[in-house]
């Protein structure tokens, strides 16, 4: 798995430097922290700017480039144990699912479950995040209607997130509990909704329309904390 841009690589050597393969530099460093990177025990490879551009098909890699170990998904049996999990409900945006990863490691979340889409790109999701991803267990279920079921029976009380919900500081939050948050422009379905214990929004001090998902949720996150 190829991820770029200095980052979330420094992330990874700096906490997982054992999932590193190679990293590849098309721009100089200093000796000295040339020769750190060096003893780390993973290969470098200098390559021309060009060759980097091919690499990260002209993303902004910033001269950083490294081939890791593959993300490996995990069950959604083995979240039923947790406490505090946030489920996306058919987001498509990598870069709202990145954010959401790296709030979700800060704030606390165990576990993430990406819903409604049939494959994740991996790669731009532990981009986004930073890096955070590999410190936060994630599975990828395409039926959200039977995520929500076997929360629902393994006692998680689940809380969506909408417009014209309660006001998420009024509420008490269960110790053992779910955030669904729906896509970018849809938000979450009726269906969706039937199922849930607790509609909850977060209540602005102006008038407007709403925030993106990716910072309503990380507001949501902290503030269902405890």
């Amino acid at each position: 798995m190829l991820i770029y841009a200095k980052q979330p690589i420094y992330y990874i050597i700096d906490n997982y430097p054992q999932k590193i393969k190679t990293l590849y530099l098309s721009k100089e460093l200093e000796k000295k922290e040339y020769s750190r990177l060096m003893k780390m025990g993973f290969e470098i490879k200098r390559i021309p700017h060009e060759a980097a551009q091919i690499m990260s098909k002209n993303a902004n890699h910033q001269g950083f480039l490294a081939e890791v170990d593959d993300y490996k998904l995990y069950p959604l049996n083995s979240f039923l144990n947790k406490d505090f999990v946030l489920v996306l409900s058919s987001l498509t945006d990598v870069g709202n699912i990145g954010a959401l990863v790296r709030s979700a490691y800060a704030l606390g979340v165990d576990a993430i479950v990406v819903c409604g889409i049939k494959s994740l790109a991996i790669e731009p999701v532990l981009r986004t995040s930073s890096g955070a991803l590999f410190d936060i267990p994630l599975a990828v279920e395409q039926n959200i209607h039977d995520v929500l079921n076997d929360l629902k029976t393994s006692g998680f009380t689940l809380y969506g997130a909408q417009m014209g919900g309660k006001d998420i500081r009024d509420i008490v939050v269960k110790q053992k509990r779910a955030l669904i948050l729906g896509s970018e422009g849809e938000g979450l379905t009726s269906r969706v909704v039937s199922k849930l214990d607790e509609i909850v929004s977060i209540k602005m001090s102006h008038d407007f329309d709403s925030l993106n998902v990716s910072v309503a949720g990380a507001i949501l996150m902290d503030r269902m904390r405890i």
